[in-house]
């Protein structure tokens, strides 16, 4: 039984006797019987894995996902175990590109797509999790080689703290800093000055054409 749904990225295996539950961070990814058993027993095990996965807030993927494709600067797409997954950087908004084809998008919204191919791109990351947004893409900190991405885009200048309400347990403040600090040396979409329009404001007019 494979969840194509969900991503993990730590590989743990727990061998029950007659069972072998494997699963990545906190999803099951597939349950092998090693021989024929009943499924009171396999009820037990999944009990017990589930109320191991209650005590988990937050979930950190081990270096197991290879970043394929960058959609936007915060949206970037990756795989792992043969399965494809959209990560959406959490905590943070950058400009937005056009939806219409032959059309400019926001300013600074190339710019910030190459800065994020750059940090990411055919490179081997490692995710902080905080669940999933309305289509089911993963919110998280990607982060390569321990420098979080999700910062180094702040501190370009090349995105935004997003203004609508954080995950829990997110630490918004250190963005909230680094947005000030970029802020005031005019980097990236900062040096626009009094033209820049938050990439949320950008997307509500967007719906109004």
């Amino acid at each position: 039984m494979r969840n194509y749904s969900v991503v993990a990225i730590t590989d743990v295996k727990l061998d029950f006797g007659t069972w072998e539950v494997i699963f990545y961070g906190e999803f099951i990814s597939y349950i092998k019987p090693t021989q024929m058993h009943n499924q009171n027993r396999l009820n037990n095990i999944i009990s017990i894995i589930i109320a191991l996965l209650l005590l988990v807030a937050s979930t950190t993927f081990a270096d197991q996902l290879r970043v394929v494709r960058v959609t936007d600067g915060d949206t970037i797409k990756a795989v792992v175990d043969h399965m494809e997954i959209i990560v959406r950087l959490v905590g943070i908004d950058a400009p937005e590109k056009s939806r219409k084809k032959n059309e400019p998008g926001q300013p600074y919204s190339t710019k910030a797509t190459k800065y994020l191919a750059s940090l990411v791109l055919k490179k081997t990351i490692t995710i902080k999790e905080y669940g999933t947004d309305r289509y089911g893409w993963i919110l998280g900190v990607v982060f390569v080689n321990g420098t979080n991405v999700n910062l180094e885009m702040v501190k370009a200048g090349l995105a935004e703290v997003y203004r609508g309400r954080q995950p829990r347990y997110f630490n918004v403040k250190m963005y909230k800093d680094a947005e000030t600090e970029a802020k005031n040396a005019g980097r990236g979409m900062w040096s626009l000055g009094d033209k820049y329009i938050s990439p949320r404001d950008w997307r509500r007019m967007e719906r109004r054409i």
